[in-house]
C-alpha cells in the first residue's frame, strides 16, 4: 500500500483537488490537455493527475478516451484509515515510553546521585523541552502554567492537547494563565476549548508576567535569560512556594478564558487601554510595550492610534501632552 506524506497532501490540496473538481464540472479531462504534456512548463498538473490515478480518484474511460472522476469514498479508506492506525500506534508507543522513563526518573530521584544535583538546575536549549515533557508525564496532582501570549505554534497544538489531555485523564488539575491578547489567537482558543472540556481552567490577565510552570508544587521551571534559551528548574521548597503564591495572586485577578459576557469583554478592553496608557506614560519603546501587552508591534500601534482618536491628538507628542494635562496615570 502506498504511503503519502505532507508533500503529497500539499500537491493534492493545491493542484490535484482543483483538477478533480474541474473533471466533475467539465465531463472529464482530455488526455491531450496541454497541461499534461511531458514538455509542459509546469510539471505539477501531470504529477497531480498521477496522484489522482494512484488514489483511485480518476480512470481512463475507453469509450470517450477521457480522464473521468471516481467516487472518493474508497480513497478515504485507502489513505486516512492507515494514517489513523499509525497515529494510534505512535500514541500508544509514546505513552509506553513516557511511563517507563517516568518510572526510571522517580527511581533516580530516590538515589544519592539525585541529591548531588542540588535545588537548582540550569537547562539549555534542546534540553528544556524533554525536561518539561518528563515533568508533565510525572505530574499527579496539579500543573500551574503562566504563558505570556506571543502566539502559539499551531504545529505544536496537537502535541499540547494530547499531553495535557493525558494529564487531565490521570486526575490531575491544570490551571493556565495567559495575557488578554491570547483571546485573539485561534490556535490558543482551540487548545483552550479542548482542555477546558476535560476540566482544565484557563484565565487571562492584563498584566505582563514571565513564563513559569509548576508541577505538583515541588518543581518550578522559569526562564533564566531574556531569549528563553536557558531555563532554571527549581526544587527548593521555599522558592517553589513563593512562585506558587505569585501565581495564585495573579490567578485571583484573572478572568475566565471561556467567558464571553459583554461586561467581562468590556472590562478586558478597558484593562488593555489602561496598560497601553501606562506604556506610553512610562516611555517604553514600541517593541517593549508590545511584548508587555503580549501583542505584535502592529497591533500595539493600533492601540496607540485608538488613543489618539479618543483624545483627538494628531501626534504622539500631542497625545502625551493631553494625557499629562488630564493627570492620567493608566491606573484608572
Amino acid at each position: 500500500m502506498a504511503e503519502y506524506d505532507s508533500q503529497d497532501r500539499r500537491l493534492f490540496e493545491t493542484v490535484a483537488a482543483p483538477l478533480y473538481e474541474e473533471m466533475l464540472t467539465g465531463s472529464g479531462l482530455a488526455p491531450d490537455d496541454p497541461r499534461l504534456a511531458p514538455d509542459a512548463p509546469d510539471a505539477e498538473p501531470r504529477r497531480a493527475l498521477e496522484l489522482l490515478l494512484d488514489l483511485g480518484l480518476v480512470r481512463r474511460d475507453t469509450e470517450t478516451d477521457r480522464w473521468l472522476p471516481e467516487d472518493p469514498t474508497s480513497s478515504v479508506a485507502r489513505v486516512v484509515s492507515p494514517l489513523g492506525r499509525e497515529g494510534a500506534r505512535l500514541l500508544e508507543e509514546s505513552a509506553a515510553w513516557s511511563s517507563t522513563l517516568a518510572a526510571l526518573g522517580q527511581a533516580w530521584r530516590r538515589t544519592p546521585q539525585a541529591a548531588d544535583v542540588g535545588p537548582f538546575t540550569y537547562l539549555r536549549a534542546e534540553a528544556i523541552e524533554p525536561f518539561l515533557a518528563a515533568l508533565v508525564a510525572e505530574c499527579q496532582e496539579e500543573a500551574l502554567t503562566a504563558q505570556p501570549q506571543t502566539g502559539r505554534d499551531p504545529k505544536l497544538l496537537a502535541v499540547g492537547i494530547r499531553r495535557d489531555t493525558a494529564l487531565l485523564e490521570r486526575g490531575a488539575r491544570i490551571r493556565t494563565l495567559y495575557q488578554h491578547s491570547a483571546r485573539r489567537s485561534s490556535a490558543t482558543r482551540e487548545y483552550v476549548a479542548e482542555v477546558s472540556a476535560r476540566g482544565a481552567e484557563v484565565r487571562t490577565l492584563d498584566e505582563f508576567f514571565n513564563r513559569m510552570i509548576v508541577i505538583d508544587r515541588r518543581v518550578a521551571v522559569i526562564p533564566s535569560g531574556d531569549d528563553l534559551s536557558t531555563a532554571l528548574a527549581v526544587r527548593e521548597p521555599s522558592v517553589v512556594a513563593y512562585l506558587v503564591d505569585v501565581f495564585e495572586r495573579s490567578w485571583e485577578r484573572g478572568r475566565p478564558f471561556t467567558s464571553r459576557s459583554a461586561t467581562m469583554l468590556k472590562d478586558i478592553a478597558a484593562e488593555q487601554r489602561a496598560m497601553t496608557l501606562r506604556m506610553l506614560i512610562e516611555g517604553h519603546p514600541d517593541p517593549v510595550s508590545a511584548k508587555r501587552l503580549g501583542v505584535s508591534p502592529r497591533t500595539y500601534a493600533g492601540y496607540v492610534a485608538d488613543l489618539k482618536n479618543e483624545f483627538e491628538a494628531e501626534t504622539r507628542f500631542q497625545l502625551g501632552y493631553t494625557i499629562g494635562q488630564l493627570g492620567l496615570s493608566g491606573e484608572e
